[in-house]
């Protein structure tokens, strides 16, 4: 199991900017992907940035441009640099990190991901 703890979150103006971070501890190996999450409240929780493990990226298309997520593989820490922030952008955002396991050859040998979550840090944009 992965442990992961963000951190940076906290509260801007509209144009500023913040940097989050997120640790990983415990068993970190098999990793597919990781990505950051955002969610408001009464609202399902949303892709913001995710890296797979080859590398490529993808950017939901509001952040594009102003979001850049990236990652130290010898620290296991994920970052998502956030510049230009809107109010808009004000969520709580957690990390995500999505190991790839495999089923026996008796069960399929199929491949499959669990998601392990942090437990959020909030980022306020005021306008």
């Amino acid at each position: 199991q992965i442990h992961l703890v963000e951190s940076g979150g906290g509260s801007v103006e509209a144009g500023g900017s913040l940097r989050l971070s997120c640790q990983a501890s415990g068993d970190v190996f098999n990793i597919y992907s990781k990505g950051w999450y955002r969610q408001t409240p009464g609202n399902q929780r949303e892709s913001v940035a995710v890296i797979i493990n080859g590398g490529d990226t993808t950017y939901a298309d509001d952040v594009k441009g102003r979001f850049t997520i990236s990652r130290d593989y010898a620290k296991n820490i994920l970052y998502l640099e956030m510049n230009s922030l809107k109010p808009e952008d004000t969520a709580v955002y957690y990390c995500n990190w999505q190991v790839q396991e495999r089923r026996s050859l008796a069960e399929g040998g199929d491949f499959y991901t669990i998601d392990n979550w942090g437990t959020g840090t909030q980022v306020t944009v005021s306008s």
